[in-house]
């Protein structure tokens, strides 16, 4: 057998790099003088042709995990509490928002009783929606992290990167200078922006942590194994 080979026979010199001796159907080998089939080389149960590049977990990756899937379970707790405290205060804004139409157009008529009940009952029935979409967006992103998915780690950069930006918005809100509340004349109650910041601040501290894992390291701060030739 030629002294090109690897020791494991998986790779041949070619005077400037090491190729696979596995041809691109991945039904023969090359042995340095002839190409055998795989089956007689590796027997046609236990050969397995190349996969995806293999990966290794570091230091960073379990704490990663964890910190994530922990993030989103809280999420998801906030999500499902939305339908009890946020019908009240919507309603609220819808009335005065009405009201506030009122005083500008006096001689327009007022929307019946009707209508009113209608929006609230329409209001309560977005928000359980969006709490049972919310839910499940969590608990996809909390298996996913203990999973290792790689393209959950794509996705929830993304989710805090938008949070991110967002999180201007929110300084000015809780320190009280909401632009919806000039244009509109309506507030949602103070505390909840300041759950807004409290969210957004470790979003954008594990958005830092994740974006320098993926650069430094690759998804889930995991590196890629490289192939050792002897």
């Amino acid at each position: 057998m030629s002294t090109r080979l690897s020791p494991d026979g998986m790779y041949y010199w070619d005077g400037q790099q090491w190729v696979s001796t596995l041809s691109h159907d991945g039904r023969s080998r090359w042995n340095g003088t002839s190409w055998i089939p795989t089956a007689q080389v590796y027997g046609p149960t236990n050969y397995q042709p190349p996969g995806r590049v293999a990966r290794e977990p570091t230091s960073w990756t379990r704490p990663l995990q964890l910190t994530v899937a922990a993030f989103y379970a809280l999420q998801g707790l906030y999500t499902l509490t939305l339908p009890f405290w946020m019908s009240g205060p919507l309603a609220q804004a819808m009335n005065q928002s009405i009201q506030r139409q009122q005083q500008l157009n006096p001689t327009a008529s007022p929307p019946p009783a009707e209508f009113m009940n209608a929006m609230t009952s329409f209001m309560s029935g977005a928000l359980w929606v969006a709490a049972v979409f919310g839910l499940a967006i969590a608990a996809v992103a909390v298996i996913g992290a203990l999973s290792r998915w790689t393209w959950i780690y794509y996705v929830v950069l993304v989710l805090l990167g938008l949070g991110t930006i967002s999180l201007p918005l929110d300084l000015v809100n809780a320190a009280g200078g909401s632009a919806i509340t000039s244009a509109s004349g309506f507030s949602m109650p103070s505390w909840t922006y300041w759950v807004g910041l409290a969210t957004a601040i470790p979003g954008t501290a594990l958005f830092v942590w994740m974006l320098v894992a993926l650069v430094k390291r690759g998804p889930w701060a995991m590196r890629k194994v490289a192939a050792q030739l002897s």
